[in-house]
């Protein structure tokens, strides 16, 4: 799998630029502030329908832009896809598949495979259980159209039973359809917990190994599924929850709650891992999660790394960039000294300059 090039119009700062990508490794190359990570992103909203930074729709639209446009082609296993996104300030996005306009915008999941690494991915192990629900949701909702599903009825449970909670304070007789709500949570919520148990065993199958040759055989990590209550409890925690539940006025129990630690020789590095064991912990994870895709989907997975070789060691670099060979890649990046002094193969470099684009190799 490769992307051949996409074309933005509106889309932050560009308002009109196409780039072309080589199948090999691609060099986004250019001072700070001139729209490097944005092509990232919307690589990145094309294959998940969202933004790496969490910004909304409005916000991605250029200043003074009515609308912003994607447009990106790649290929998968010999074949070619088109892949259109519309942006709206004030309605909802619009997306297209080989000219073909999708209902929801989920459909589109799993069509792009990317693994995305960024510096604020190093602070996965580090930051609160969000970051790491955040992590497992996006990776499962590509690879898992069932998951997907189970995840979007879920959450607007969630929502519809904390509405109905506020709203029992004027109307008491709507806590007796709370049990309707509950059992519906119940339900989904259950699934949700199964394949992240089975989505970290998996993991962990993979994570071994690259974490030992990446600490040089010195380490050995393990992620634990922590789920804030088992299958077979939920239902009865709800229950017993329900008073703290109306006076909070939201749901304090089920997979929304959920956490990941990260143990490292015994450890639990989230609370007392050096910032190297935190760094290297979430190098071996956005690794583990390529070999995973490609186990997976059977399809290797376009690699999206904005600015992180500067957030790394010489260890680290060597050992990412001599992992990354069989991989389209497209890196950010400020300096080319740590590809030069690397000795590391570059297929083409991309220059950016304020929101436009030119080749130099």
């Amino acid at each position: 799998m490769y992307i051949k090039s996409i074309q933005l119009t509106g889309y932050r700062n560009y308002k009109n630029e196409t780039v072309y990508f080589d199948k090999g490794t691609n060099i986004l190359f250019g001072d700070n502030a001139q729209g490097k990570t944005n092509i990232l992103e919307s690589i990145f909203m094309c294959a998940t329908t969202k933004s790496h930074k969490g910004s909304k729709d409005k916000e991605i639209v250029g200043f003074d832009e009515p609308e912003a446009h994607i447009t990106l082609y790649f290929d998968k296993a010999g074949d070619e896809y088109k892949i259109d996104m519309l942006l709206r300030k004030d309605k909802s996005k619009v997306i297209a598949l080989n000219g073909l306009k999708i209902r929801r915008a989920t459909e589109i999941l799993g069509i792009l495979n990317v693994v995305l690494f960024s510096p604020e991915d190093l602070n996965i192990i580090k930051n609160g259980p969000a970051e790491r629900r955040r992590f497992i949701d996006i990776e499962l909702c590509q690879l898992d159209n069932i998951y997907l599903y189970n995840l979007t009825k879920y959450s607007k449970i969630v929502e519809q039973r904390n509405k109905l909670i506020k709203d029992s304070y004027d109307n008491k007789e709507l806590i007796d359809t709370l049990s309707i709500w509950d059992m519906q949570l119940v339900s989904y919520g259950n699934l949700i917990i199964e394949k992240r148990k089975k989505f970290i065993e998996e993991l962990n199958e993979i994570i071994k190994v690259i974490h030992n040759k990446l600490t040089n055989g010195k380490e050995e990590i393990e992620i634990k599924y922590e789920p804030d209550v088992e299958p077979e409890d939920f239902e009865k925690a709800l229950k017993k929850s329900r008073d703290k539940d109306i006076k909070l006025k939201q749901t304090s129990v089920g997979p929304h709650r959920d956490d990941f630690s990260f143990v490292v020789n015994g450890i639990d590095i989230r609370k007392y891992g050096s910032q190297g064991q935190q760094r290297t912990a979430a190098l071996s994870l956005k690794l583990s999660e390529i070999e995973l895709v490609k186990r997976i989907t059977g399809h290797v997975p376009v690699l999206l790394l904005d600015d992180v070789l500067s957030e790394l060691d010489n260890n680290r670099q060597n050992y990412l960039l001599n992992t990354i060979g069989d991989i389209q890649t497209i890196i950010t990046c400020t300096g080319l000294d740590d590809f030069v002094n690397n000795n590391f193969k570059i297929d083409k470099v991309i220059n950016v300059v304020n929101g436009t684009i030119s080749c130099s190799k």
